[in-house]
């Protein structure tokens, strides 16, 4: 039996090569990456991350340290799914999703990386092995650009091996977004998939309006088109329009992914704020049984391992936040597939030199 002996939370203010806006969330100049490092009796150890747009991080370190840690301190560390559940209902009444979600998450990923290190297991291989690859598209924050440097922002995408590609929509105006969806179609040509995200922006009236004006340019998916909480009306928009719709992000537990899922044709959470690995893995049975293809929302270098890993595996969000950018294996592209690492652990290692400059003491 190998006890947990330490919980270690760090902050990182990372840096964006320029600032990125999207409908609703205003500017970003930088995210914030909230890592966990759990150390074991037997001398082993597991890091796991979570991630915010530049607010936040500070909460999310402290209750790492000031009340998970506590909790976990000399308690076994295999059963890592029941030590989540412990987690959750340990801070439950402050929790419910929230800030809670983001900090577990990280701790519960740090603790899957030290078991699959002690199995010599990778996650691909114990989160299912379906495939060693899936299907990935680019989405950039790509709100606040012009058209031509949205265009020469798609291209690269293009550039990098991408057949699939996102663009933020929300414009003032429904005139300019179809402006911008007609000139990205335009640029990719007909063979490449073409999804848009309004971030929640739109009453149910106006994504309808929105999704009969771009149904010319077929879009795979509508992402978001309004308020995560109105789970039913994402299928009055499907209805009405015939377009499919996506969300997922926004959802932190279980119960808010089981009132979504029977209304929407693709299911997007992130490890990193639903309960980590456990609770990615949950929505993905979920998904399952509703017939639902899950993806995944931003964190590529891990999320690559769990659609991979799942026969119903949909689509690998490339996000702009490039964590990737800051570890020692940064994604592959294959053919316009995204491939899985296979070795010991959650497949992500930190380059911490590259991290270090941009610490946060806490």
């Amino acid at each position: 039996m190998a006890r947990i002996t330490d919980v270690t939370a760090r902050l990182f203010a990372v840096p964006l090569d320029e600032i990125l806006v999207d409908a609703k969330h205003g500017d970003h100049s930088h995210f914030h990456l909230v890592t966990a490092t759990v150390t074991l009796s037997d001398g082993r150890t597991g890091t796991g991350y979570t991630y915010n747009g530049g607010r936040g991080g500070h909460a999310m370190a402290a209750m790492i340290t000031h009340d998970l840690a506590p909790f976990l301190l000399g308690q076994d560390a295999e059963n890592v799914e029941a030590l989540t559940e412990a987690m959750d209902w340990h801070m439950h009444y402050v929790g419910r999703g929230g800030i809670l979600s983001f900090a577990l998450s990280a701790v519960d990923i740090a603790l899957w990386d030290a078991r699959l290190k002690g199995a010599g297991q990778s996650l691909l291989k114990a989160a299912g092995s379906a495939s060693d690859r899936c299907r990935a598209y680019a989405g950039g924050i790509d709100l606040g650009f012009d058209l031509p440097k949205l265009l020469d922002s798609i291209q690269s995408y293009l550039d990098r091996g991408h057949n699939a590609v996102k663009i933020k929509i929300g414009q003032p105006t429904q005139a300019e977004d179809l402006t911008r969806i007609k000139a990205v179609r335009d640029l990719i040509g007909p063979d490449v998939k073409f999804m848009v995200d309004a971030n929640y922006s739109m009453t149910v009236d106006q994504a309808i309006a929105m999704a009969q004006a771009f149904k010319p340019y077929d879009i795979t998916w509508f992402e978001e088109p309004i308020i995560p909480d109105a789970y039913g009306e994402y299928a009055t928009i499907r209805a009405a329009t015939g377009v499919p719709v996506s969300q997922g992000e926004n959802l932190h537990t279980m119960h808010e992914f089981a009132r979504a899922l029977p209304h929407v044709d693709f299911i997007q959470p992130d490890a990193s704020n639903c309960l980590g690995i456990t609770g990615w893995l949950k929505v993905a049975e979920m998904a399952a049984e509703a017939g639902v293809p899950v993806c995944s929302h931003g964190m590529q270098e891990l999320h690559v391992s769990l659609v991979s890993s799942q026969a119903h595996g949909g689509w690998l969000e490339v996000h702009s936040f490039p964590i990737d950018r800051y570890t020692k294996r940064p994604l592959v592209i294959e053919d316009h597939m995204a491939v899985a690492p296979d070795i010991p652990g959650i497949g992500v290692e930190f380059d911490w030199t590259q991290l270090t400059p941009h610490e946060i003491t806490l």
